[in-house]
């Protein structure tokens, strides 16, 4: 027996144009599979990744977007324990479908969402925190006395890292484009502002920390800031860059890395830190627990219906959104 649902979907690469409703009978889950009707949807930068073919491995067209959502139970597959029908859960990962009113989705990505988080919230901050939650413990454990710079730091990922960060006793150097994300950046814990658009952020940064640089540098703007932001660096010092908002960074030279300080570099992915269920788990957990303890508060939520999902991208492309963007089923 089948279900009736509709979804957005892409038959070819490219701007948000190629996005388009499709209604279409959806199969019972299979053996390990749930079926959830969603309540929210996360919007993420990875999922314009996807509709431009940019990603590291483009997806199989036709396909299906978004990586993140939260519902209720519908139906379960064979084999399924850990969750039950009516059961409201929330996932990062699997199949790209969130952008649908009812889909099928491995049991093994759904987390039971705790009754006092609304889904608003939980869809809100479910994929980015759990994002924040890897990059600044388990990435690099980020403790009190750290110095850190924070690109973007009023977007959705930034809004709750510097919110975590300040509560770690780490300082914060926050970049943002305008005076009013920078007033946000602040209320969310940063200690030092820089608008990017007025000031050089590497001179900044240098003025800040007196010559010494930072110890690690969070970066997911790409091709704009990825060499300022190495040149802001403490030897030995890390260099995470975790996205491309501005375009692709252009190939380094190992040996540029130790010139500069003996330096790391990492490109991490939230797949690799959540492929195992019981690190998965664990970091819903903390994420959670962060939530509900006032560590992190939902930052500010733009919501579309889902049936706008591509003008959705199209503000977040164009920086006219801050803090987290959900859909609406």
């Amino acid at each position: 027996m089948s279900t009736t649902t509709s979804a957005l979907r892409f038959s070819a690469y490219g701007d948000t144009s190629v996005l388009k409703m499709e209604s279409f009978a959806l199969a019972d889950p299979v053996d390990g599979e749930i079926q959830i009707e969603h309540e929210a949807i996360g919007v993420n930068y990875i999922d314009i990744y996807h509709r431009r073919g940019i990603f590291a491995a483009p997806l199989p067209l036709p396909s299906g977007l978004g990586m993140e959502g939260v519902g209720r139970v519908r139906s379960t597959g064979i084999g399924v324990t850990d969750v039950a029908v009516g059961d409201r859960v929330a996932y990062v990962g699997g199949p790209p479908n969130a952008y649908s009113r009812i889909r099928n989705l491995p049991a093994a990505r759904a987390l039971k969402v705790p009754d006092d988080l609304g889904s608003e919230i939980v869809a809100a901050l479910i994929f980015k925190g759990l994002t924040v939650e890897y990059l600044i413990n388990r990435c690099r454990e980020i403790g009190k006395g750290d110095t850190v710079l924070w690109h973007a730091a009023a977007g959705g990922v930034g809004s709750i890292a510097c919110q975590w960060l300040s509560r770690k006793g780490a300082t914060v150097i926050g970049t943002a484009s305008s005076a009013e994300k920078l007033e946000k950046a602040k209320a969310n814990g940063c200690t030092h502002l820089i608008n990017y658009r007025e000031e050089d952020f590497e001179a900044r940064v240098k003025e800040i920390t007196n010559g010494a640089g930072v110890d690690v540098v969070y970066d997911s703007v790409g091709a704009d800031t990825f060499a300022k932001s190495v040149n802001c660096l403490r030897p030995r010092g890390t260099m995470v860059s975790f996205g491309e908002a501005s375009g692709p960074v252009e190939p380094v030279a190992v040996s540029s890395l130790g010139a500069k300080g003996s330096l790391y570099l990492t490109r991490p992915s939230i797949a690799h830190y959540t492929a195992k269920r019981e690190e998965y788990e664990a970091a819903a957990d903390n994420l959670f627990a962060a939530i509900r303890d006032g560590v992190v508060r939902a930052p500010e939520i733009t919501t579309y219906a889902l049936e706008d999902a591509a003008q959705a991208q199209s503000d977040m492309e164009a920086r006219r959104t801050s803090g987290s963007v959900i859909l609406l089923p």
